[in-house]
């Protein structure tokens, strides 16, 4: 395996089309938000039902500019998981507002509603949940609990483009759903996000937070009401977006199709075999942006995930880990969280991996994948 080419974690597929497309962009003379910017808003409000969708450099700011437009800050709580990205709960911070961690699932690893209606207090504002892996939360329970307590939701759908519950599409429905096009993501602009919004108030209000909170009149009349920021994307991003999104059908077709040969490949027995902890085989609702698993620990007082991903590297097969627990990072430490307080997703976070998913890879690499995960595993 070793002698093979090196198979990555992840790696974006550009096709020429799209690399011609950005040329045009070059060489237009328009290269910030312009044209590209507004027909790739156009197609992703279609995708989502004709909610009023807005573009932006990332999929952390979109999150951020949702707490804002929600009204929240400094007193307010927002309760997420410990499993996601940082920016989950950064963004919480940079409004003023305290995060809330409630555990997660041991199943699904996504945040358990039960947990977090616990965490709900007075100051309770709003819940951003993350749907790991493209794995979407239990969407009818996630909104009663919402009314129950009237709760804005801000959805960290970052991963999870092409997913849907009960058949319905996440973002064609709910509150804010924020969305990622990093480079690694299903659908990459190289860096940039767009959030789904309610109504067009709110639309216009995300326009002035994505730059500097200008409003423009006429030829030359300017204004600045919000204090807003410099998170505008720019028309060769929304180049490469268009180019990619025209696929989406396809890439999450192919994407569902490797996840049945990954489980296919590992086995009925393979979690009794091997110790590790497959995903759920769920092929309705979830885009399959990740193929995780859960490793078992390693008795010989070894890191088991810095072990594991070694030896995977020194078979030829590269490995991510989608994430380590947000609570115990340093600047969360530092606001008291601390080991024990949530225990499922510290077990999740010290444990979990993800292996080789990208648009490009065949059954093959599936293949060679798992049979590096069994020859390691078993070598442990």
């Amino acid at each position: 395996m070793s002698q093979q080419p090196f198979l990555p974690f992840s790696k974006p597929t550009i096709d020429e089309a799209t690399i011609s497309a950005v040329g045009d962009v070059l060489r237009s003379g328009w290269i910030t938000s312009g044209p590209k910017v507004q027909a790739f808003e156009a197609q992703l409000s279609e995708y989502f039902g004709g909610r009023p969708v807005r573009t932006f450099n990332s999929g952390t700011c979109t999150m951020e500019i949702a707490l804002r437009i929600a009204g929240i800050g400094p007193g307010d709580e927002v309760i997420t998981t410990p499993i996601s990205w940082v920016a989950t709960a950064n963004v919480i911070l940079e409004v003023g507002a305290t995060p809330v961690f409630a555990d997660i699932d041991p199943v699904t690893r996504n945040i358990d509603l039960a947990q977090v209606e616990a965490a709900i207090t007075p100051r309770t504002k709003a819940i951003i949940p993350v749907y790991l892996a493209g794995l979407p939360l239990d969407m009818p329970m996630l909104y009663a609990l919402a009314n129950k307590y009237n709760l804005r939701i801000v959805e960290d759908a970052a991963q999870a483009l092409g997913s849907s519950w009960d058949g319905e599409r996440i973002g064609a429905t709910g509150d804010f759903v924020s969305f990622s096009f990093q480079a690694n993501k299903n659908i990459t602009s190289s860096e940039g996000g767009c959030l789904v919004l309610n109504n067009a108030e709110e639309a216009r209000l995300a326009e002035k937070y994505r730059l500097q909170g200008v409003t423009r009149t006429g030829f030359d009349g300017l204004d600045v009401d919000v204090l807003g920021g410099k998170f505008n994307m720019t028309d060769i991003a929304a180049a490469i977006g268009l180019g990619q999104f025209a696929h989406i059908e396809q890439i999450t077709a192919h994407r569902q199709n490797l996840a049945r040969h990954y489980f296919n490949c590992f086995g009925s027995d393979f979690e009794e075999k091997y110790g590790a902890q497959l995903p759920p085989a769920d092929f309705e609702n979830s885009n399959w942006h990740l193929f995780q698993l859960v490793l078992p620990e390693r008795q010989d007082g070894l890191p088991a995930r810095a072990t594991f991903m070694e030896k995977m590297q020194a078979l030829g097969v590269g490995i991510g880990y989608h994430y380590p627990p947000i609570h115990l990072l340093s600047l969360y430490r530092a606001q008291g969280f601390k080991e024990g307080m949530f225990p499922v997703a510290e077990k999740v976070g010290r444990l979990i991996v993800s292996l080789p998913m990208f648009t490009a890879m065949t059954e093959a690499d599936v293949e060679r994948s798992v049979a590096a995960v069994k020859a390691v595993l078993t070598a442990s």
